[in-house]
């Protein structure tokens, strides 16, 4: 299916079929397709590429995989940037993110990266619990590992989810642009991520809980981990132009490549964020822009941070009103089997930018 915006492809994920999937959950439109496998026919999702399409009809399961992951990574987004100016908001109109993924700023790359993160990492979560018919648990770690432990139980199949998350995410980015390659980088970025922070996992084997013999696995991490990493290397994005090597002999993907915009900051690294463009204020509201400003945002008095109100406020000031809260309190668990609490009412200081 072509993309809407002179050839590239990044419309289509992450405004239009991303709000499709993650309603995917809670849709009723069904349609059964000839290998019996029910698709969606939720409006955002007839943005799909005819190969995303294929690859939900052949991984039965993965399409619910999928949009959990996705929520994943708005929930994850909204968190990092809570106390931030820009604070990853969502709209109810079928552009999930905003103008914000048509620009080449930081946090465009880190909603790419975040994105095919809760993807990777959904999809193999979901093997190793048995949600998706075409793969299980990652079982070729087998035997000994060293001196008192040896590989078995079930492996997050984080394999099959970096695939299948580069086929799918990756496959409605079409073009050789600079913003077709910082696409495509955060993508891979933010699944090498959930690669890079797999854990070993073991359990004791031995007499009277003796730990003589320990069976190990691969876990994947939290994804709060995932999108700790990926919020710290947003902080160290690196600034990049379009590289040419304009020599003849290069294959196509070697001619077109990034180059740091600063010529004696190093190369990005395959785990780095990038992008091309400095990002707004987000002070102000601007349709144009697609920044909802931070007017009426709560703010920290006290704190000299980001989340303080001299910086968020953007030095407009801010006005305190106090709210009184009535909360349940003082519970206490009767046997068997009845809570009762006492209702507390409390005043609370609140301070919120002009």
């Amino acid at each position: 299916m072509g993309s809407r915006n002179g050839g590239m492809g990044y419309e289509k994920w992450d405004l239009g079929s991303v709000k499709g999937i993650i309603n995917v959950a809670s849709s009723t439109n069904l349609l059964t397709d000839s290998g019996s496998v029910q698709l969606v026919l939720e409006p955002g999702l007839q943005l799909l590429s005819r190969k995303q399409r294929r690859l939900i009809r052949q991984n039965p399961g993965i399409l619910h995989s999928v949009s959990a992951g996705l929520q994943s990574a708005v929930r994850e987004c909204q968190w990092q940037f809570r106390n931030r100016r820009w604070n990853c908001p969502t709209s109810q109109g079928p552009n999930i993110f905003g103008k914000i993924v048509n620009r080449g700023c930081r946090e465009t790359a880190f909603i790419f990266a975040i994105t095919s993160a809760g993807v990777t990492h959904s999809v193999a979560r979901s093997c190793s619990e048995g949600s998706i018919e075409s793969c299980t648990c990652d079982y070729r770690r087998r035997g000994p590992g060293g001196p008192d432990w040896h590989w078995g139980g079930c492996s997050d199949n984080i394999d099959f989810g970096r695939l299948f998350g580069r086929e799918f995410v990756d496959s409605s980015e079409k073009g050789r642009d600079l913003r077709f390659l910082m696409n495509l980088h955060n993508n891979e970025a933010g699944r090498m991520t959930v690669f890079s922070e797999m854990r070993q996992e073991c359990k004791c084997h031995g007499m009277s809980g003796s730990c003589t013999v320990r069976t190990c696995w691969m876990r994947l991490p939290t994804f709060r981990a995932v999108g700790d990493v990926l919020k710290d290397r947003f902080d160290g994005a690196s600034r990049v132009i379009y590289g040419n090597k304009g020599s003849n002999r290069a294959s196509r993907v070697e001619l077109h490549h990034l180059e740091p915009e600063n010529p004696a900051h190093k190369p990005p690294s395959p785990q780095d964020l990038v992008y091309f463009e400095k990002s707004p204020n987000f002070c102000t509201s601007s349709g144009k822009m697609g920044t909802a400003g931070t007017a009426g945002r709560a703010c920290n008095s006290s704190s000299p941070g980001l989340d303080g109100c001299e910086l968020l406020c953007c030095g407009r000031g801010f006005r305190t009103r106090t709210q009184r809260v009535t909360e349940r309190c003082n519970c206490t668990f009767h046997w068997c089997c009845h809570v009762s609490c006492l209702n507390c009412t409390n005043t609370q200081v609140l301070h919120e930018c002009l």
